[in-house]
């Protein structure tokens, strides 16, 4: 894979994705002169002797507490041993890894006062594989991701662990091992290094890739189910779609209509059939998951526009050799954004639950009970529509928005937060919960569409289903369901099965 180049301020969502993926991230060049700028505007700031926040000052609270200048290394020293305080397990490498590459482009932008040596090491580490232990909960999204920065930093300066290939080590020894020095903090550069939305931002972005990846596997699995429930195309139609203009319901009918191209099992019942309309969760397939396409897209801006950005404080101008106190930190922005996310993966599981309930009712779609031919003796897919229930009500639950939520700190300094890091850090579970709900859909869909043989489906959906079939045979018996859950939900997650169908689906990125 090859290594991404940063040029601050101008990343790609495509590019982030390919840092998450496992690509090395490198800063362009260019860079250069505005980091070396802003280190030394802060030098000149220090000689002045005036007071400014979290340069000769204390932090938060204590703001007003002047430093001297014979202690301004240990002031930033400090702030990240004290700040480290997060809890729970540690944040996945992937994450942490897009996190420090989501710094390491804001420090590029020669607005946070850090020296070229301090982004060298951080640059350093995420190309050598040192990617720090972060605990994934402490943060409340503002005055920065504070905890988890922390835990980034505090590896830098040798403290704490790093993760390398697979092992966790003592944070010193990791960066000795890896011919790198610990730093030591200079005038402002432990602040930079905490204050950010980059914990935040990490977490909605990874979301944001697998849930672009859940879409696109959902059109081919709801394709499936409509094919499986002899359900109409008609509500695809493009008149019907033009009419109410929205982009996203314009595209999922297109791509619908692609999939089911030229199938044989719609033909069978294309004229004289007695059902006048599909169910909701077949018909309004265009409508549901073209909103949600639509509110992916949004997200997808806001996040790309935050991750370019420059979320510190405060910041330097060294044109002026001003240090301008502000609020970029707060991460009210990604906290919607993550809203948005967790409502779209909520939906996305939640109409997928309602056809598996349809294709397991021979009465609303004509297949015997259960997608067994032996109901009774057998009990075929009666289960796993419960457990696409239960983790379909368990992302209700999840789904409520994080960013109505607020609490105090700081003594009341830091009085509204976003509580980004919470609303994005849920998502991968509801992520998990969701990809879970498609995958047994696969799988009923595929049996059920197994019972019209020997009318085949369109090509495009052959694919699908002969990619299955590869892995998991039809259920002609009650047999151990869970090993069939597994493939079927690793086909979802790799994005195999949206790739199999051989059709450019629609994607986040416009």
């Amino acid at each position: 894979m090859s290594d991404v180049v940063l040029s601050a301020g101008e990343v790609s969502l495509g590019e982030w994705e390919a840092i998450y993926r496992g690509a090395a991230a490198r800063l362009d060049s260019d860079c250069a002169p505005r980091i070396a700028a802003s280190a030394a505007a802060v030098e000149r700031i220090v000689a002045k002797g005036a007071p400014v926040y979290g340069i000769n000052t204390g932090f938060g609270k204590l703001a007003s507490v002047r430093i001297d200048d014979a202690d301004l290394a240990a002031l930033q020293r400090n702030i990240v041993l004290s700040h480290a305080a997060g809890t729970g397990a540690p944040s996945p490498v992937p994450v942490v890894r897009l996190m420090m590459a989501l710094k390491l482009a804001s420090l590029a932008q020669g607005a946070s006062g850090v020296r070229p040596a301090t982004v060298a090491l951080l640059e350093q580490m995420l190309v050598r594989g040192l990617t720090p232990v972060v605990p994934c909960q402490g943060s409340v999204g503002a005055s920065g991701d504070l905890a988890p920065l922390a835990h980034m930093t505090a590896a830098m300066i040798g403290v704490g662990e790093i993760w390398v290939h697979g092992q966790r080590i003592d944070a010193a020894t990791a960066l000795a091992k890896a011919g790198l020095t610990p730093l030591l903090l200079g005038p402002k550069e432990g602040l930079a290094l905490l204050n950010g939305t980059q914990f935040s931002t990490a977490n909605a972005l990874a979301a944001l890739i697998g849930a672009q990846n859940l879409l696109r596997s959902a059109l081919v699995t709801g394709a499936l189910s409509t094919e499986a429930a002899k359900g109409s195309d008609t509500p695809f139609d493009p008149r019907i779609h033009a009419l109410r203009r929205h982009k996203g319901q314009i595209e999922v009918a297109a791509s619908l209509r692609e999939l089911m191209a030229g199938s044989a099992i719609r033909a069978s019942h294309s004229v004289d059939d007695p059902r006048v309309q599909d169910p909701y969760c077949l018909r309004c397939q265009p409508q549901v998951m073209g909103a949600v396409l639509d509110l992916l897209r949004q997200a997808a801006t806001t996040l790309l526009t935050e991750a370019n950005g420059v979320s510190d404080n405060p910041l330097i101008f060294a044109e002026t050799d001003e240090a301008l106190s502000g609020g970029n930190f707060h991460a009210e922005p990604v906290a919607f954004a993550a809203d948005m996310i967790a409502l779209a993966l909520c939906e996305i599981g939640s109409i997928a639950e309602r056809r598996i309930a349809m294709l397991v009712d021979p009465a609303l779609s004509g297949l015997p009970a259960f997608l067994t031919a032996h109901a009774g003796l057998h009990s075929g897919f009666m289960i796993p529509q419960v457990t696409a229930a239960a983790l379909v009500s368990e992302n209700k639950q999840m789904a409520y928005p994080a960013s109505v939520d607020s609490i105090p700190t700081s003594a009341n300094q830091e009085d509204h937060v976003s509580m980004a890091a919470h609303g994005s850090r849920r998502l991968a579970p509801m992520l998990a919960n969701a990809e879970a709900v498609l995958g047994i859909e696969l799988l009923a869909a595929a049996q059920g569409c197994e019972f019209h043989a020997p009318l085949a489906s369109s090509l495009a959906l052959e694919q699908a289903r002969k990619l299955l079939r590869g892995k998991v045979p039809a259920l002609d018996e009650d047999r151990h369901f869970h090993p069939d859950m597994e493939v079927a939900n690793a086909l979802i997650r790799s994005g195999a099965l949206a790739s199999s169908v051989g059709i450019a689906l629609p994607g986040v990125a416009e």
